[in-house]
């Protein structure tokens, strides 16, 4: 018994040995399906990419002349991330943007990256101003919320992170209109509609375009009750390393609680914010 128990210890001790001797494991080769399958993928992802760094969205066109791709690949791959909603299509039908689920995975990322930086910047502004504070970007013709820190208030309005807003009526919207090249501007305000939205709301391109002027010229953005009646709001301009409008920090609150004054009165607190959070912002 117990020479069987010593040879059946040598022969594991020489298969172990001869495990660790032997050859790794070659991977099997790609079959072409798996090929053609990961080619799809990386063509999709550099559209995707192509369409996250533009200003505008993009036509097939645009996008075959970006990507040097044929117009029959470009058209079935934008269908394919249509459907999936990674791309919403503009109203003209011919034009795509990023869609809600390509910016989930935006917010997502940017969350786990520097959403501690973020948010601690957003809390000392609530703390200061007394109101909540948003973090705002712009996706074609709606201004996005990408992070928010509600005040303390029992009565405030609750906007989830995600949530859309129009361009025409809000302070963040607004600023992002203000900040755009003549010739974009007016395709993102033929592309509008003017809703109203309450009494206060700017429903007619001249009298947009001229308020647009007014915040080019002084710097911010405010929403006198254009958006929600008995809300008004502040925002200024979050810039990139090259002086681009990227994003907006913005502030707002119940009437007469926060009044245009006292939103006019934290320029510059939202302006120092706006720099530190600049500085979150990828290179």
């Amino acid at each position: 018994m117990v020479q069987k128990k010593a040879g059946r210890a040598r022969a594991e001790e020489r298969d172990t040995k001869a495990a660790d001797t032997a050859l790794p494991e070659v991977a099997a080769p790609e079959r072409p399906e798996e090929r053609d399958n990961a080619s799809a993928m990386l063509r999709a992802l550099d559209l995707l990419g192509e369409i996250a760094r533009s200003e505008t969205a993009l036509s097939v066109p645009d996008l075959c002349a970006r990507l040097a791709l044929p117009k029959p690949t470009v058209h079935r791959l934008c269908q394919k991330l249509e459907a999936e909603s990674y791309l919403l299509r503009e109203p003209d039908g011919r034009r795509f943007a990023v869609g809600p689920r390509f910016l989930r995975m935006g917010f997502d990322m940017l969350r786990n990256t520097v959403s501690a930086e973020r948010r601690g910047i957003l809390e000392e502004l609530v703390a200061l101003a007394g109101e909540t504070c948003n973090f705002v970007t712009r996706v074609g013709s709606e201004a996005i919320y990408l992070d928010r820190v509600e005040a303390s208030w029992p009565l405030r309005l609750h906007l989830e992170v995600g949530s859309r807003v129009p361009m025409h009526c809000t302070a963040s919207g607004k600023l992002f209109l203000a900040s755009m090249r003549p010739a974009q501007r007016r395709r993102i305000l033929e592309s509008l509609h003017l809703k109203v939205q309450t009494p206060n709301t700017i429903t007619t391109v001249p009298a947009l375009e001229a308020e647009l002027e007014r915040i080019s010229a002084r710097g911010y953005s405010t929403d006198d009750q254009e958006f929600l009646e008995g809300l008004c709001a502040i925002a200024v301009p979050v810039r990139d390393a090259g002086g681009t409008v990227v994003a907006a920090v913005a502030c707002h609150g119940p009437l007469p609680r926060f009044s245009l004054e006292k939103a006019v009165s934290l320029v510059v607190p939202l302006q120092r914010a706006a720099e530190k959070l600049a500085r979150t912002l990828p290179e």
